[in-house]
C-alpha cells in the first residue's frame, strides 16, 4: 500500500499468525534449549566416564544399581513417545479433541515415570555423599529428573489451557513443540540409563 510519503509498504495482514516446525519461533527456541541442555547432559556423562576411568574398581566397594526400576522406567518412557506423537499429530491437524485425549494419556505416562523415578533413587545402592561415584550417579539421575519434572509441570499447564482456556492456533503450535521437547527427554534417558545401570557392570 502507499504511505503518506509516497513509499511502498508491504501488507502482511494476510500472512498466518502461527506456523509449525522450522517456520515457528517456538521451534527454534525449543531447539536452542535442547542444544544447551543436551550439552549439560553430555558434560555430566563425560564426568562420570572420567571418574570411572580413573578408578580401578567401579563402583568402588559396593553393588551396582539394581536394574528393576530403572529398566521399568526405560520402558515407560519409550512407550510414552506413542501418545506424545499422537498429541503432536492432532495439534498439527488443529484437532482439539485429539489433543486433549492424547495429552492426558501422555501426562499419565509422565506421572507414572516420575513416581517410579523416586523408587530408582532408593535402588542406586549408594548415597550421594559417600564418594565421587555416589555423587556423580545421583547428579546424573537428578539432572534428568529435573527435566522430566519441569516438562511434566509445563505439559500440565498446557493441557489445562487446552481443556479450559482460550484455544487459538498458537496453542496448537505450543502442543507440537512441547511434544518435540518430550522426545528430547526420552532420547536423553537412553545414554544416561546406559551409564548409570550398564557401565558399572562393564569391566
Amino acid at each position: 500500500m502507499n504511505t503518506a510519503q509516497g513509499s511502498v509498504a508491504l501488507d502482511v495482514a494476510s500472512l498466518p499468525r502461527s506456523a509449525f516446525g522450522q517456520r515457528s519461533v517456538m521451534w527454534w527456541a525449543t531447539m536452542c534449549m535442547i542444544a544447551i541442555e543436551g550439552t549439560a547432559f553430555a558434560l555430566a556423562i563425560t564426568s562420570y566416564l572420567y571418574l570411572k576411568g580413573r578408578t580401578p574398581t567401579w563402583p568402588p566397594a559396593m553393588l551396582p544399581p539394581a536394574l528393576l526400576w530403572g529398566t521399568i522406567n526405560l520402558v515407560v518412557l519409550l512407550v510414552s513417545a506413542w501418545p506424545n506423537q499422537l498429541a503432536k499429530n492432532a495439534a498439527e491437524r488443529f484437532d482439539l479433541r485429539g489433543v486433549r485425549i492424547w495429552m492426558a494419556v501422555a501426562l499419565a505416562f509422565a506421572l507414572a515415570f516420575n513416581m517410579i523415578r523416586f523408587l530408582e533413587f532408593g535402588a542406586l545402592n549408594v548415597r550421594w555423599d559417600v564418594n565421587a561415584y555416589g555423587s556423580v550417579t545421583w547428579f546424573l539421575l537428578g539432572l534428568h529428573t529435573v527435566h522430566v519434572l519441569t516438562d511434566f509441570l509445563d505439559s500440565s499447564v498446557l493441557a489445562a489451557v487446552m481443556f479450559f482456556g482460550r484455544v487459538d492456533e498458537q496453542r496448537f503450535v505450543d502442543v507440537s513443540e512441547n511434544a518435540l521437547y518430550w522426545y528430547f527427554v526420552v532420547i536423553s534417558w537412553l545414554p544416561i540409563y546406559a551409564v548409570i545401570y550398564l557401565a558399572p557392570r562393564v569391566a
